[in-house]
């Protein structure tokens, strides 16, 4: 890949090599691009936005090895963040932190594509301050979690709770426990994946167990054994984006409805994994909270069926 440097900063030039050759060309720039969403790629070529060896194509055209590809991103206009009567679930909530029961299928802050019905418009409604460390885009938020991952989030109030439990973050030190449903049934009742975690080397937008990436540790347990799938508790050593999805699927059990590390499933809306449990000390009384969020009633549901 080239920048352009003829004015125009945001005109992007690509070659393709041989491991792309038949890609989508929507994938093919959502694997190079990967601050921009595919259906924002979509929009760009429908617009007239990208040229494939000098013409427009369409999105599904099959890209080729050598093939020269021009993509020029509009000026990126960052609309102002509003907030938005959304209904919140809130576990916990003091002076200084708030923690909430991300439902599935949610954002927790805006981005590219995703402006608005984000957690973080959600609580700049709920809430009158958030910390500011992150950002105007970012308000309050320390941590995530996948969009399509339910669960407990903890949001700060103020930058001296901002600094606090990011500190925690760092050294590890909160607790932090998922239940989920992998493929397969583990022979195993415990056990621990350590391999490190950075950015896929064949597709940007993902993540992988890489030598050269960081050090990642998931500890699982089995809680039930099922037909075909176990239903396992993951506790993390570190946050590594996609790390419980990423090491499950290197070790052969892929979460249920994991359309990225794993299979898609028509009737499941991404990956089954919920953030249940949350301990941290609290910032000013340092004292040690713990917020389980209850399981979500889809996952309960194919409890029952799988079992």
């Amino acid at each position: 890949m080239s920048q352009i440097n003829d004015g125009n900063s945001n005109k992007l030039i690509f070659t393709v090599d041989s491991e792309s050759t038949g890609l989508r060309l929507d994938k093919y720039l959502s694997t190079q691009c990967e601050d921009l969403s595919r259906s924002y790629i979509q929009k760009i070529i429908q617009e007239g936005g990208v040229l494939l060896n000098g013409e427009n194509v369409k999105a599904k055209y099959p890209v080729n090895e050598d093939d020269r590809i021009e993509l020029n991103v509009p000026d990126l206009i960052v609309p102002e963040v509003k907030p938005e009567n959304i209904e919140l679930d809130v576990l916990y909530e003091d002076d200084d932190v708030i923690v909430v029961n991300k439902p599935k299928g949610m954002v927790v802050h805006p981005a590219a594509g995703h402006y608005s019905g984000t957690l973080v418009n959600a609580l700049l409604y709920h809430c009158k301050d958030l910390s500011g460390i992150n950002g105007v885009m970012r308000p309050g938020i320390v941590h995530r979690i996948d969009m399509n991952t339910t669960g407990s989030l903890i949001v700060c109030k103020n930058d001296f709770a901002h600094k606090s439990i990011a500190d925690q973050l760092k050294v590890h030190s909160i607790n932090r426990r998922y239940v989920a449903i992998c493929e397969g049934v583990l022979k195993n009742d415990e056990g621990t994946v350590d391999a490190p975690i950075g950015r896929s080397t064949k597709d940007r937008k993902k993540m992988a167990v890489n030598l050269n990436g960081k050090e990642a540790v998931t500890h699982y347990k089995v809680l039930k054994r099922l037909k075909k799938h176990t239903y396992i508790e993951c506790k993390l050593e570190t946050g590594r984006t996609h790390q419980i999805r990423v090491h499950m699927a290197h070790i052969g059990h892929p979460l249920l409805g994991d359309d990225v590390y794993g299979h898609e499933y028509k009737n499941l809306q991404g990956q089954t994994l919920h953030a249940k449990t949350l301990g941290f000390i609290q910032p000013h009384t340092e004292e040690y909270v713990e917020i389980n969020a209850p399981i979500p009633e889809y996952f309960e549901h194919l409890l029952d069926v799988l079992g």
